[in-house]
């Protein structure tokens, strides 16, 4: 009898905040893991943890390029893109690339191979929703031409894909619409609201809040998208699931938690908001519940407060 092998699993975009979870989840479940990035917003530092493991593999590569791997793949986790405004104001065209492009090598390989592919796609694809919650169902309220449409596009233009390999090709395919995720490894001054809020509060600087800070957002912590995520893969559904916490906040609000949690007393000040941000956004996971038997379970108090400590260790070395 031949030795029974090991699951493999891929993950483009591997270390970055999301991807460096998720490659420790596939890890915790006896997968050996190929993790690709080219580092642009990623960080060998998500996976030096992982350095030396007898199952793990990094490969510092750009998605958009070739991809061949020898050998079986069972799983393809298709993470790679800049996720924050700041990054993908920094890089517009390669954000376009890695949604169009890195997506078609991606799925070029998971034909190839006859492996399982999971999009992460985001909640961005519904835009400034005219919705409110966002169920799959909704097709979107999105400005293809403004500064996030870059992202935006390139995201629906993968999830679009994702479908035709699936319908034309018979793929095993999952999309997962990921909403406002936070925790340990994000990078501090990525732009994101969680890190940003956070470093100001723990330097002592003004908390800013774009606009009036009435708009809202939904906060899901990284563990609880994570294991979405692989309950997502391992199911029979393959159209779009929504994976976020549907319990909604102000973005006010958000910054007087955090200034209450870090034990902070710096001010909250106010900037213009950015064009085409978001006014608000909440998650519908009726889907979820049903299809994956999944909802956050980790408080936003508790999700913070190892986030903050996360931070905290950054600040003691110098590295915020």
């Amino acid at each position: 009898m031949s030795a029974k092998r090991d699951i493999v699993s891929v993950v483009t975009g591997g270390a970055g905040f999301l991807g460096s979870h998720l490659c420790d989840l596939l890890l915790g479940q006896g997968h050996r893991v190929v993790c690709l990035d080219n580092l642009l917003t990623g960080s060998v530092a998500n996976i030096e943890h992982l350095a030396g493991h007898s199952r793990f593999q990094f490969i510092h590569q750009d998605v958009t390029d070739y991809l061949y791997l020898r050998g079986p793949v069972d799983n393809i986790f298709h993470f790679a893109s800049p996720a924050s405004p700041i990054d993908y104001l920094e890089f517009p065209i390669q954000t376009l690339k890695v949604g169009a492009l890195g997506t078609h090598k991606a799925l070029g390989l998971a034909r190839a191979k006859q492996s399982c592919f999971l999009l992460a796609s985001t909640s961005e694809t519904y835009g400034d929703p005219e919705v409110h919650p966002q169920p799959e169902t909704y097709w979107g309220h999105v400005n293809p031409i403004g500064p996030r449409g870059v992202y935006d596009e390139a995201k629906r233009f993968a999830e679009a894909l994702t479908m035709a390999y699936h319908r034309f090709h018979g793929l095993n395919t999952h999309i997962a619409r990921i909403f406002n995720t936070y925790g340990p490894r994000m990078r501090p001054r990525d732009g994101r609201v969680v890190p940003a809020f956070i470093t100001q509060a723990l330097q002592g600087e003004p908390l800013t809040v774009f606009g009036d800070g009435h708009q809202t957002r939904s906060f899901c912590y990284v563990a609880d998208l994570i294991e979405g995520i692989g309950r997502l893969a391992q199911c029979d559904y393959h159209e779009p699931v929504n994976l976020g916490n549907p319990q909604e906040m102000t973005v006010l609000q958000f910054a007087e938690r955090i200034r209450a949690l870090c034990g902070s007393r710096a001010e909250i000040v106010h900037r213009p908001l950015p064009v085409d941000d978001p006014k608000v956004r909440q998650p519908n996971i009726a889907l979820a519940r049903q299809q994956l038997g999944w909802e956050p379970r980790v408080s936003l108090d508790e999700g913070l407060e190892k986030t903050i400590a996360y931070f905290r260790g950054l600040l003691a070395r110098g590295q915020l």
